[in-house]
């Protein structure tokens, strides 16, 4: 049986450059599918898999796309760990905050997990 990996699959592409509109706003159907590739991506993600995408914008946007992911991460990590009432998990989260008010400042989207 042949075995496939991460090279055999084509790259999801999130381009917040190319999904905008004429007026610099990205369209709602752009919107929907980000947020099923975040979804998709997420479990992943937590497990440490590596993932064909492949993210495009402006320097700002994808800092602020991979910061958040990476605050996102930490957080359910230490609410996994050490549950909701520990301090480390507040400050993860407090962290996050910041990370999603950045993002959707940035990019003009709203980050599709709740806070």
């Amino acid at each position: 049986m042949n075995e496939s990996n991460n090279d055999d699959l084509v790259p999801m592409v999130i381009d917040f450059a190319a999904a905008r509109n004429t007026e610099g706003k990205l369209d709602e159907s752009w919107i929907l599918t980000f947020g099923a590739i975040l979804r998709w991506m997420m479990p992943s993600l937590y497990k440490g898999s590596v993932l064909p995408l492949v993210v495009k914008g402006t320097a700002g946007e994808v800092k602020s796309f991979a910061n958040v992911l990476g605050k996102e991460k930490k957080y359910l990590q230490s609410w996994k760990n050490n549950g909701l009432d520990n301090p480390l998990t507040y400050q993860n989260k407090t962290k996050l905050g910041r990370a999603v008010s950045q993002f959707e400042r940035v990019t003009g989207l709203k980050w599709p997990f709740k806070k």
